[in-house]
Protein backbone atom coordinates (compact mmCIF):
# COMPACT_ATOMS: atom_id res chain seq x y z
CA UNK A 1 0.00 0.00 0.00
CA UNK A 2 2.76 2.64 0.65
CA UNK A 3 3.42 4.25 -2.50
CA UNK A 4 1.31 5.42 -4.91
CA UNK A 5 -1.45 3.30 -5.60
CA UNK A 6 -3.61 4.17 -9.45
CA UNK A 7 -6.70 3.01 -9.34
CA UNK A 8 -8.84 2.54 -12.59
CA UNK A 9 -12.53 3.18 -12.45
CA UNK A 10 -15.30 3.51 -14.26
CA UNK A 11 -18.59 5.56 -14.64
CA UNK A 12 -19.99 2.92 -12.88
CA UNK A 13 -18.10 4.22 -9.36
CA UNK A 14 -17.30 2.36 -6.58
CA UNK A 15 -19.66 -0.33 -7.81
CA UNK A 16 -17.21 -1.21 -10.58
CA UNK A 17 -14.60 -1.63 -8.34
CA UNK A 18 -13.09 -5.33 -6.56
CA UNK A 19 -13.42 -5.77 -3.16
CA UNK A 20 -9.52 -6.00 -2.62
CA UNK A 21 -9.73 -2.50 -4.67
CA UNK A 22 -12.09 -0.97 -2.68
CA UNK A 23 -10.52 -1.96 0.62
CA UNK A 24 -7.22 0.10 -0.61
CA UNK A 25 -9.54 2.65 -1.75
CA UNK A 26 -10.54 2.59 2.06
CA UNK A 27 -7.38 2.62 3.69
CA UNK A 28 -6.24 5.85 1.27
CA UNK A 29 -4.27 8.94 3.25
CA UNK A 30 -4.43 11.13 -0.11
CA UNK A 31 -6.93 10.55 -2.84
CA UNK A 32 -5.78 12.22 -5.94
CA UNK A 33 -8.09 12.05 -9.05
CA UNK A 34 -10.45 15.07 -11.37
CA UNK A 35 -13.40 16.37 -9.45
CA UNK A 36 -15.55 13.36 -11.13
CA UNK A 37 -13.63 10.70 -9.69
CA UNK A 38 -13.49 12.52 -6.57
CA UNK A 39 -17.18 12.53 -6.40
CA UNK A 40 -17.19 8.89 -5.91
CA UNK A 41 -15.92 9.28 -2.89
CA UNK A 42 -18.17 12.61 -1.32
CA UNK A 43 -17.43 10.61 2.42
CA UNK A 44 -14.11 10.07 2.31
CA UNK A 45 -11.98 10.82 5.48
CA UNK A 46 -8.60 11.27 3.15
CA UNK A 47 -7.19 14.79 2.34
CA UNK A 48 -7.69 15.45 -1.27
CA UNK A 49 -5.61 16.42 -4.02
CA UNK A 50 -7.73 17.46 -7.79
CA UNK A 51 -5.74 16.83 -10.34
CA UNK A 52 -5.85 19.87 -12.77
CA UNK A 53 -2.33 20.78 -13.34
CA UNK A 54 -0.06 17.90 -13.59
CA UNK A 55 3.46 18.99 -12.93
CA UNK A 56 2.09 20.31 -9.74
CA UNK A 57 0.42 17.19 -8.57
CA UNK A 58 3.65 15.01 -8.95
CA UNK A 59 5.32 17.73 -6.98
CA UNK A 60 2.75 17.70 -4.08
CA UNK A 61 2.93 13.71 -4.21
CA UNK A 62 6.78 13.60 -4.26
CA UNK A 63 6.13 15.50 -0.72
CA UNK A 64 3.94 13.39 0.55
CA UNK A 65 5.90 10.13 -0.03
CA UNK A 66 8.42 12.29 1.64
CA UNK A 67 6.98 12.19 4.57
CA UNK A 68 7.57 7.71 5.26
CA UNK A 69 4.98 7.94 7.10
CA UNK A 70 4.19 4.01 8.06
CA UNK A 71 0.21 4.49 7.27
CA UNK A 72 0.88 6.48 3.81
CA UNK A 73 -0.96 5.49 1.11
CA UNK A 74 -1.96 7.68 -1.70
CA UNK A 75 -4.38 6.73 -3.96
CA UNK A 76 -4.36 8.18 -8.00
CA UNK A 77 -7.87 7.33 -9.19
CA UNK A 78 -7.99 7.52 -13.13
CA UNK A 79 -10.49 6.56 -15.97
CA UNK A 80 -10.46 2.90 -17.38
CA UNK A 81 -6.95 1.51 -17.53
CA UNK A 82 -4.24 3.88 -16.36
CA UNK A 83 -1.65 2.08 -18.63
CA UNK A 84 -3.87 2.41 -21.79
CA UNK A 85 -3.85 5.79 -22.93
CA UNK A 86 -4.14 6.97 -19.48
CA UNK A 87 -2.39 9.19 -16.13
CA UNK A 88 0.09 5.76 -15.81
CA UNK A 89 2.55 6.89 -19.00
CA UNK A 90 3.08 10.14 -17.31
CA UNK A 91 3.36 8.95 -13.78
CA UNK A 92 5.96 6.18 -14.83
CA UNK A 93 7.81 8.89 -16.17
CA UNK A 94 8.02 11.17 -13.19
CA UNK A 95 8.24 8.72 -10.63
CA UNK A 96 10.01 5.73 -9.69
CA UNK A 97 8.29 2.54 -11.13
CA UNK A 98 8.81 0.48 -7.80
CA UNK A 99 6.58 3.70 -6.11
CA UNK A 100 3.71 2.62 -8.44
CA UNK A 101 1.21 -0.06 -8.16
CA UNK A 102 -1.33 0.00 -10.79
CA UNK A 103 -5.11 -1.54 -10.54
CA UNK A 104 -6.56 -1.33 -14.11
CA UNK A 105 -10.39 -1.04 -14.50
CA UNK A 106 -12.29 -1.75 -17.93
CA UNK A 107 -10.96 0.16 -20.90
CA UNK A 108 -13.55 2.19 -22.71
CA UNK A 109 -12.20 0.79 -26.11
CA UNK A 110 -12.46 -2.85 -24.21
CA UNK A 111 -15.97 -1.85 -23.30
CA UNK A 112 -16.71 -0.45 -26.58
CA UNK A 113 -16.30 -3.58 -28.92
CA UNK A 114 -17.61 -5.91 -26.25
CA UNK A 115 -20.86 -3.45 -26.29
CA UNK A 116 -21.27 -3.92 -30.51
CA UNK A 117 -19.72 -7.47 -29.99
CA UNK A 118 -16.77 -7.22 -32.30
CA UNK A 119 -13.41 -9.18 -31.32
CA UNK A 120 -10.97 -6.13 -31.19
CA UNK A 121 -7.45 -7.98 -31.06
CA UNK A 122 -6.45 -7.35 -34.37
CA UNK A 123 -8.20 -3.59 -34.25
CA UNK A 124 -5.78 -0.64 -34.88
CA UNK A 125 -6.15 2.06 -31.35
CA UNK A 126 -5.68 5.00 -32.28
CA UNK A 127 -6.04 8.59 -29.39
CA UNK A 128 -7.14 11.49 -30.69
CA UNK A 129 -7.69 12.84 -27.46
CA UNK A 130 -5.59 15.78 -26.97
CA UNK A 131 -3.43 14.56 -30.25
CA UNK A 132 -3.88 15.92 -34.20
CA UNK A 133 -5.83 13.55 -36.58
CA UNK A 134 -2.32 12.54 -38.37
CA UNK A 135 -2.31 8.88 -37.58
CA UNK A 136 -6.10 8.72 -37.72
CA UNK A 137 -5.78 10.37 -41.64
CA UNK A 138 -2.88 7.70 -42.35
CA UNK A 139 -5.16 4.86 -41.05
CA UNK A 140 -8.08 5.66 -42.92
CA UNK A 141 -5.86 6.33 -46.35
CA UNK A 142 -4.27 2.82 -45.78
CA UNK A 143 -7.85 1.55 -45.38
CA UNK A 144 -7.13 -0.16 -41.68
CA UNK A 145 -10.18 -2.99 -41.35
CA UNK A 146 -10.99 -1.63 -38.01
CA UNK A 147 -10.52 0.92 -35.33
CA UNK A 148 -11.36 2.50 -31.89
CA UNK A 149 -10.43 5.78 -31.59
CA UNK A 150 -9.80 8.07 -28.13
CA UNK A 151 -11.89 11.15 -28.78
CA UNK A 152 -12.21 14.83 -27.18
CA UNK A 153 -13.91 17.67 -26.90
CA UNK A 154 -12.24 19.07 -30.60
CA UNK A 155 -11.76 15.82 -32.26
CA UNK A 156 -15.30 14.98 -31.87
CA UNK A 157 -17.16 11.83 -34.06
CA UNK A 158 -18.56 15.07 -36.25
CA UNK A 159 -14.81 16.14 -36.75
CA UNK A 160 -14.09 12.35 -37.70
CA UNK A 161 -16.89 11.95 -39.64
CA UNK A 162 -16.18 15.51 -41.80
CA UNK A 163 -12.40 13.37 -41.81
CA UNK A 164 -14.10 10.62 -43.79
CA UNK A 165 -15.87 13.09 -46.32
CA UNK A 166 -13.07 14.81 -47.00
CA UNK A 167 -10.99 11.52 -47.74
CA UNK A 168 -13.67 10.08 -49.91
CA UNK A 169 -14.13 6.96 -47.80
CA UNK A 170 -17.48 7.29 -45.77
CA UNK A 171 -19.40 4.83 -46.95
CA UNK A 172 -16.46 2.05 -46.49
CA UNK A 173 -17.25 2.19 -42.83
CA UNK A 174 -19.37 1.31 -40.20
CA UNK A 175 -19.59 4.49 -37.60
CA UNK A 176 -20.46 3.75 -33.95
CA UNK A 177 -20.50 6.03 -31.72
CA UNK A 178 -20.40 4.71 -27.85
CA UNK A 179 -21.36 7.90 -25.25
CA UNK A 180 -20.85 6.91 -21.60
CA UNK A 181 -19.53 3.48 -21.35
CA UNK A 182 -20.58 1.84 -18.48
CA UNK A 183 -22.54 4.47 -17.28
CA UNK A 184 -26.60 4.59 -16.20
CA UNK A 185 -26.88 6.83 -19.44
CA UNK A 186 -25.18 4.52 -21.68
CA UNK A 187 -25.48 5.14 -25.61
CA UNK A 188 -24.30 2.65 -28.13
CA UNK A 189 -25.24 3.61 -32.21
CA UNK A 190 -24.14 2.94 -35.13
CA UNK A 191 -25.16 5.45 -37.69
CA UNK A 192 -24.84 7.38 -40.89
CA UNK A 193 -21.97 9.87 -41.51
CA UNK A 194 -25.18 12.01 -42.16
CA UNK A 195 -26.79 11.32 -38.61
CA UNK A 196 -23.33 11.61 -36.93
CA UNK A 197 -23.16 15.49 -38.67
CA UNK A 198 -26.24 15.80 -37.57
CA UNK A 199 -25.77 15.34 -33.89
CA UNK A 200 -24.62 16.70 -30.14
CA UNK A 201 -22.82 13.83 -28.37
CA UNK A 202 -21.72 13.14 -24.60
CA UNK A 203 -18.41 14.33 -23.83
CA UNK A 204 -17.29 10.79 -23.04
CA UNK A 205 -17.57 9.01 -25.83
CA UNK A 206 -15.07 6.56 -27.91
CA UNK A 207 -15.59 6.09 -31.80
CA UNK A 208 -15.35 2.52 -33.88
CA UNK A 209 -15.04 1.96 -37.32
CA UNK A 210 -15.38 -0.78 -38.90
CA UNK A 211 -14.57 -0.81 -42.44
CA UNK A 212 -17.74 -2.72 -44.68
CA UNK A 213 -16.95 -5.64 -46.89
CA UNK A 214 -17.28 -4.15 -50.44
CA UNK A 215 -20.95 -3.74 -50.85
CA UNK A 216 -21.15 -4.83 -54.96
CA UNK A 217 -24.84 -5.88 -54.63
CA UNK A 218 -25.84 -2.96 -53.46
CA UNK A 219 -27.62 -0.75 -56.20
CA UNK A 220 -26.05 2.45 -57.20
CA UNK A 221 -28.02 6.20 -58.20
CA UNK A 222 -26.67 5.77 -61.25
CA UNK A 223 -28.57 8.84 -62.53
CA UNK A 224 -26.94 10.97 -59.48
CA UNK A 225 -23.57 9.70 -60.72
CA UNK A 226 -20.95 12.21 -62.53
CA UNK A 227 -20.39 11.87 -66.05
CA UNK A 228 -16.88 12.28 -65.27
CA UNK A 229 -14.26 11.70 -62.23
CA UNK A 230 -15.77 9.15 -60.40
CA UNK A 231 -15.87 8.99 -56.56
CA UNK A 232 -12.94 6.48 -55.49
CA UNK A 233 -15.75 4.77 -53.02
CA UNK A 234 -18.03 3.98 -56.34
CA UNK A 235 -16.12 1.31 -57.37
CA UNK A 236 -15.73 -2.29 -55.48
CA UNK A 237 -12.26 -2.88 -54.44
CA UNK A 238 -9.55 -5.55 -53.58
CA UNK A 239 -10.52 -6.54 -50.03
CA UNK A 240 -6.60 -6.80 -48.94
CA UNK A 241 -5.78 -4.18 -50.45
CA UNK A 242 -8.96 -1.68 -51.41
CA UNK A 243 -6.65 1.28 -52.15
CA UNK A 244 -4.87 -0.39 -55.06
CA UNK A 245 -6.88 2.18 -57.64
CA UNK A 246 -5.95 4.49 -60.30
CA UNK A 247 -6.98 7.74 -58.00
CA UNK A 248 -9.63 9.88 -59.06
CA UNK A 249 -8.39 13.13 -59.54
CA UNK A 250 -5.11 11.18 -61.31
CA UNK A 251 -7.96 9.33 -63.71
CA UNK A 252 -9.19 12.63 -65.28
CA UNK A 253 -5.62 13.78 -66.48
CA UNK A 254 -5.19 10.16 -67.92
CA UNK A 255 -8.84 10.37 -69.66
CA UNK A 256 -7.69 13.97 -70.68
CA UNK A 257 -3.93 12.84 -72.40
CA UNK A 258 -5.85 9.50 -73.66
CA UNK A 259 -7.59 12.48 -76.00
CA UNK A 260 -10.46 9.49 -76.55
CA UNK A 261 -12.90 9.98 -79.38
CA UNK A 262 -16.12 8.10 -80.43
CA UNK A 263 -15.91 4.98 -82.01
CA UNK A 264 -12.45 3.31 -80.58
CA UNK A 265 -10.62 0.42 -79.32
CA UNK A 266 -9.40 1.19 -76.12
CA UNK A 267 -6.66 -1.45 -74.21
CA UNK A 268 -6.66 -1.13 -70.44
CA UNK A 269 -3.41 -3.39 -69.61
CA UNK A 270 -3.48 -3.79 -65.77
CA UNK A 271 -6.67 -2.80 -65.27
CA UNK A 272 -7.13 -3.62 -61.48
CA UNK A 273 -10.43 -2.38 -60.28
CA UNK A 274 -11.55 -1.50 -63.75
CA UNK A 275 -11.65 2.55 -62.93
CA UNK A 276 -10.22 3.61 -65.49
CA UNK A 277 -11.92 1.31 -68.12
CA UNK A 278 -15.28 2.28 -66.89
CA UNK A 279 -14.99 5.83 -66.85
CA UNK A 280 -13.64 5.25 -70.49
CA UNK A 281 -16.74 3.53 -71.48
CA UNK A 282 -18.94 6.09 -69.48
CA UNK A 283 -17.43 8.35 -71.47
CA UNK A 284 -17.53 6.88 -75.02
CA UNK A 285 -20.57 4.36 -75.14
CA UNK A 286 -19.68 3.69 -79.05
CA UNK A 287 -16.31 2.86 -78.27
CA UNK A 288 -15.06 -1.09 -77.09
CA UNK A 289 -12.32 -0.75 -74.17
CA UNK A 290 -10.76 -4.75 -73.39
CA UNK A 291 -9.47 -4.27 -69.85
CA UNK A 292 -6.54 -6.68 -69.21
CA UNK A 293 -5.91 -8.11 -65.96
CA UNK A 294 -3.86 -10.97 -64.78
CA UNK A 295 -5.64 -12.22 -61.80
CA UNK A 296 -8.96 -13.64 -61.29
CA UNK A 297 -9.88 -11.64 -58.50
CA UNK A 298 -9.16 -8.45 -60.23
CA UNK A 299 -11.07 -9.16 -63.83
CA UNK A 300 -13.90 -10.42 -61.15
CA UNK A 301 -14.14 -7.26 -59.51
CA UNK A 302 -14.31 -5.38 -63.13
CA UNK A 303 -17.44 -7.48 -64.39
CA UNK A 304 -18.88 -6.57 -60.64
CA UNK A 305 -18.01 -2.96 -61.38
CA UNK A 306 -19.17 -3.08 -64.99
CA UNK A 307 -22.44 -4.82 -63.53
CA UNK A 308 -23.34 -2.12 -60.69
CA UNK A 309 -22.44 0.95 -63.26
CA UNK A 310 -24.31 -0.52 -65.99
CA UNK A 311 -21.53 -0.41 -67.92
CA UNK A 312 -21.94 -2.54 -71.35
CA UNK A 313 -18.91 -1.87 -73.36
CA UNK A 314 -16.23 -3.07 -71.54
CA UNK A 315 -14.66 -7.06 -72.07
CA UNK A 316 -12.74 -7.91 -69.23
CA UNK A 317 -9.75 -10.32 -70.13
CA UNK A 318 -7.56 -12.14 -67.76
CA UNK A 319 -4.34 -13.23 -68.79
CA UNK A 320 -1.27 -11.52 -68.51
CA UNK A 321 0.47 -9.10 -71.07
CA UNK A 322 2.21 -9.21 -73.50
CA UNK A 323 0.25 -12.92 -73.93
CA UNK A 324 -2.68 -11.83 -74.56
CA UNK A 325 -2.36 -8.52 -76.62
CA UNK A 326 -2.21 -10.44 -80.09
CA UNK A 327 -5.84 -11.82 -80.17
CA UNK A 328 -7.17 -8.35 -79.36
CA UNK A 329 -8.42 -5.92 -81.56
CA UNK A 330 -6.44 -3.19 -83.03
CA UNK A 331 -6.45 -0.23 -80.29
CA UNK A 332 -6.75 3.76 -81.28
CA UNK A 333 -5.58 3.67 -77.27
CA UNK A 334 -4.28 2.04 -75.02
CA UNK A 335 -3.62 2.92 -71.22
CA UNK A 336 -1.01 1.07 -68.89
CA UNK A 337 -1.78 1.09 -65.70
CA UNK A 338 0.35 -1.83 -64.38
CA UNK A 339 2.38 -3.64 -66.39
CA UNK A 340 3.60 -7.24 -64.37
CA UNK A 341 7.31 -6.70 -64.96
CA UNK A 342 7.05 -6.85 -68.18
CA UNK A 343 6.59 -3.09 -69.39
CA UNK A 344 9.02 -3.46 -72.24
CA UNK A 345 7.45 -6.14 -73.89
CA UNK A 346 4.06 -4.58 -73.61
CA UNK A 347 5.30 -1.64 -75.47
CA UNK A 348 7.01 -3.91 -77.92
CA UNK A 349 3.31 -5.68 -78.61
CA UNK A 350 1.95 -2.04 -78.33
CA UNK A 351 4.37 -1.15 -80.84
CA UNK A 352 3.14 -3.68 -83.18
CA UNK A 353 -0.85 -3.74 -82.69
CA UNK A 354 -0.92 0.41 -82.30
CA UNK A 355 -3.40 1.51 -85.07
CA UNK A 356 -2.38 4.40 -87.09
CA UNK A 357 -2.63 7.85 -85.45
CA UNK A 358 -2.63 5.51 -81.76
CA UNK A 359 -1.56 7.17 -78.39
CA UNK A 360 -0.41 4.90 -75.47
CA UNK A 361 -0.77 6.52 -72.17
CA UNK A 362 1.20 5.17 -69.36
CA UNK A 363 1.12 6.20 -65.40
CA UNK A 364 3.93 5.19 -64.11
CA UNK A 365 5.11 5.23 -59.82
CA UNK A 366 8.74 4.68 -59.77
CA UNK A 367 12.02 5.71 -61.27
CA UNK A 368 12.67 2.41 -62.71
CA UNK A 369 10.04 1.83 -64.51
CA UNK A 370 9.77 5.33 -65.93
CA UNK A 371 13.51 5.06 -66.92
CA UNK A 372 13.04 1.90 -68.78
CA UNK A 373 10.38 3.49 -70.60
CA UNK A 374 12.04 6.40 -71.42
CA UNK A 375 14.64 3.87 -72.84
CA UNK A 376 12.52 1.66 -74.51
CA UNK A 377 10.55 5.23 -76.76
CA UNK A 378 14.07 6.38 -77.06
CA UNK A 379 15.41 3.70 -79.06
CA UNK A 380 11.84 2.86 -80.95
CA UNK A 381 12.13 6.97 -82.06
CA UNK A 382 8.97 7.31 -80.43
CA UNK A 383 7.47 10.93 -79.37
CA UNK A 384 6.66 11.16 -76.02
CA UNK A 385 5.69 14.45 -73.59
CA UNK A 386 5.91 14.20 -69.89
CA UNK A 387 3.43 15.02 -66.63
CA UNK A 388 4.28 14.15 -62.98
CA UNK A 389 1.22 14.38 -61.14
CA UNK A 390 1.58 15.84 -57.34
CA UNK A 391 -1.71 16.09 -56.12
CA UNK A 392 -2.78 16.64 -52.22
CA UNK A 393 -6.63 16.59 -50.92
CA UNK A 394 -7.50 18.90 -48.22
CA UNK A 395 -8.44 17.04 -44.58
CA UNK A 396 -10.09 19.09 -42.03
CA UNK A 397 -8.15 18.96 -38.69
CA UNK A 398 -10.15 20.19 -36.08
CA UNK A 399 -11.55 23.65 -37.23
CA UNK A 400 -8.72 24.02 -39.25
CA UNK A 401 -7.61 22.51 -42.99
CA UNK A 402 -4.57 21.37 -44.55
CA UNK A 403 -3.41 19.20 -47.27
CA UNK A 404 -2.89 15.48 -47.73
CA UNK A 405 -0.46 14.67 -50.32
CA UNK A 406 -1.70 11.41 -52.61
CA UNK A 407 1.39 9.61 -54.00
CA UNK A 408 3.11 11.45 -57.37
CA UNK A 409 2.76 9.77 -60.43
CA UNK A 410 4.26 10.26 -63.67
CA UNK A 411 2.29 10.19 -66.83
CA UNK A 412 3.66 9.59 -70.10
CA UNK A 413 1.53 10.51 -73.08
CA UNK A 414 3.39 8.59 -76.79
CA UNK A 415 2.75 7.50 -80.52
CA UNK A 416 4.99 6.46 -83.01
CA UNK A 417 6.55 9.01 -85.08
CA UNK A 418 5.54 9.19 -88.44
CA UNK A 419 7.07 7.13 -91.07
CA UNK A 420 8.97 4.88 -88.18
CA UNK A 421 6.69 1.69 -88.75
CA UNK A 422 3.55 2.87 -87.62
CA UNK A 423 0.54 0.12 -88.72
CA UNK A 424 -1.05 1.93 -91.74
CA UNK A 425 -4.02 -0.85 -92.48
CA UNK A 426 -7.55 -1.15 -90.86
CA UNK A 427 -8.71 -2.82 -87.67
CA UNK A 428 -7.76 -6.60 -88.00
Amino acid sequence: MNGVNVVGIGLDGIAGLTDTVRQLVDKATLLVGSDRHLSYFPNHSASRLVLTDFTEAIQQIRTYLATDHPHTCIVVLVSGDPLFFGLGRFLLAQLPPSQLTFYPHLSSIQLAFNRIKVPWQDAQIISVHGRSLEQLTVALQQNVNKMGLLTDQKHTPNAIARLLLSLDIANCYQFWVCENLGGTDEQVRCLSIDQVLQQTFAPLNVVVLLRQSEAINQPLEINSLPLLGLPDRTFASFPDRPGLMTKREVRLVILGELALQPGQIVWDIGAGTGSVSIEIARLCPKSQVYAVEKTAMGSTLIEQNCQRLQVNNVVSIQGSAPEVLPQLPTPDRIFIGGSGGNLSAILDSCHANLATDGIVVLALATLEHLNQALDWFNSHSWNYRLLQVQLSRSVPIGQLTRFSPLNPVTIVTANIAKGRGQRAEGRR
